[in-house]
């Protein structure tokens, strides 16, 4: 085989858009998903020409998901790698100020989002021949360490991981490998926030470092170019001198 599928979510901004472009210029032919067409056109855009697909879709949402993945086998046969990248987070507040309907937009992006591309790109990668694929999940530095205030993200980043070791343990028979990427303050649009101070685990606020979010995608290129008897199992990115190590 020459051409190497991917899907990545939430490919129109940040992690997700950085990779995408990354993979595109790396030789891979990418299928950007994510709720805005518009910024997934962007996107695509600034990769290589013709080396993209562009598939609207709420990850939350099992039609949709279904329909993203369908329409990768349909116009190219298999899927070789899903980047399970999209994500979402609220406002930092004490767990009694969070609305249940804040906690289940979380749950239904980070998680059964996750969750249900997971799923999709399993069964794809499992019918194929041949067969086999790799699963890379962003993680996040709290999927270890909890900011203030974030219950809803930090408990879906936890879950990620237990979705990582799952899917690493029942992919085995199949020829799937399963990685996780933890990101700390890759600059984005999602932390913004850091340049202006943010709460610490002892009361104080402190404006934190951030790295070029092309670090990132660079480790994700890496990752999906390992052959698939070798594998990423786990590995941090992050600004070398953000409060991760000793944190609180």
């Amino acid at each position: 085989m020459t051409e190497k599928i991917a899907l990545v979510t939430g490919a129109g901004s940040g992690v997700g858009r950085a990779a995408a472009v990354a993979l595109m210029r790396a030789g891979w032919t990418v299928a950007l998903v994510g709720r805005r067409a518009d910024a997934l056109e962007a996107a695509a855009m600034e990769g290589e020409a013709g080396r993209s697909m562009v598939l609207p879709a709420d990850v939350s949402q099992p039609a949709a998901v279904d329909a993203a993945f369908a329409a990768v086998e349909q116009a190219h046969g298999r899927l070789d790698l899903l980047f399970n990248n999209a994500g979402m987070g609220t406002p930092a507040v004490p767990i009694d100020e969070l609305s249940v309907e804040q906690w289940m937009a979380v749950v239904g992006v980070n998680l059964t989002g996750s969750f249900l591309c997971a799923r999709s790109a399993f069964a794809l990668m499992r019918r194929q021949a041949p067969g086999g694929g790799r699963i890379i999940n962003n993680g996040s530095i709290s999927a270890y360490a909890p900011r203030p205030g974030s219950v809803a993200y930090t408990s879906t980043k936890h879950a990620i991981t237990g979705l990582t070791k799952s899917l690493s343990l029942d992919g085995r028979p199949f020829n799937i490998a399963c990685s996780q990427i933890d990101i700390g303050n890759a600059a984005t649009e999602m932390t913004e926030r850091m340049a202006a101070g943010v709460p610490q685990a002892n009361g104080s606020m402190m404006v934190e470092p951030r790295m070029d979010v092309r670090h990132v995608a660079d480790m994700v290129v890496h990752m999906a170019g390992l052959p698939l008897d070798a594998n990423v199992q786990f590995v941090t990115v992050m600004a070398t001198r953000m409060p991760f190590i000793g944190r609180g």
